[in-house]
């Protein structure tokens, strides 16, 4: 009882054992009673003194029985001056894989039928696709209105065209607008070739009236 144990020569391993735990030493022995103070108080006071969670904050183990009798903010103050209660670093949280996961889904990895959750239009509205799709096209037929490639009347036929769905994607766009100012100028030329065949069959009228009259003339002047 008084701290000793006594083996004999030939005593089991399991005795030897038992009687070093017995005869551990006064330090461990008060070192385990410290273990069992309660510094929840502490810990408390020491993350608002120092501004963080109660999670954040360490304590010295070797100096439980200084940090337990800190029972006001300047007493913790004063540890954390002395380095006995620290704030522990902030964990980094590496986004490597994350970076590494976001470039390969944009090349169009890890986006396969099996990774998909939700309904289509849950994914990606189609009003939202619809919208985009207007205001390209839209900032289109401003931008070619300005530049002077198509005049006010076309560019109000192709808004309109445009609101009812006709065209898919800008070059669905584009290549209408080319086919109709090469049709616009092919009935320009046509226009001009009949305004020119009509002015030159007029003037033939003409000069065939001018003729048939002189030959009326020229007969009832011989009568």
């Amino acid at each position: 009882m008084n701290g000793t144990c006594t083996i004999s020569p030939g005593g089991s391993q399991k005795k030897k054992k038992l009687c070093t735990l017995r005869t551990s030493s006064a330090k461990d022995r008060r070192y385990a009673d410290i273990k069992m103070v309660n510094l929840r108080t502490q810990k408390r006071l020491a993350a608002s003194v120092v501004g963080c969670g109660k999670r954040k904050i360490w304590l010295d183990p070797n100096e439980m029985t200084e940090i337990s009798n800190a029972n006001s903010r300047q007493t913790v103050r004063k540890l954390v001056s002395d380095g006995l209660i620290i704030r522990k670093p902030v964990t980094m949280h590496s986004r490597s894989r994350a970076r590494e996961l976001n470039e390969a889904r944009r090349i169009g990895r890890h986006r396969g039928l099996g990774k998909r959750k939700g309904t289509k239009d849950a994914r990606m509205p189609s009003q939202v696709l619809w919208m985009r799709r207007m205001r390209v096209l839209r900032r289109l037929l401003v931008r070619y209105r300005a530049a002077g490639k198509i005049d006010k009347h076309l560019y109000h036929e192709l808004y309109h065209l445009s609101k009812g769905n006709t065209f898919k994607h800008k070059r669905a766009l584009v290549e209408h607008i080319q086919k109709a100012k090469a049709e616009r100028a092919r009935e320009r030329v046509l226009k001009e070739e009949m305004d020119a065949k009509r002015a030159k069959n007029k003037a033939l009228r003409e000069r065939r009236a001018e003729r048939v009259e002189a030959k009326r003339n020229a007969l009832a002047a011989e009568e």
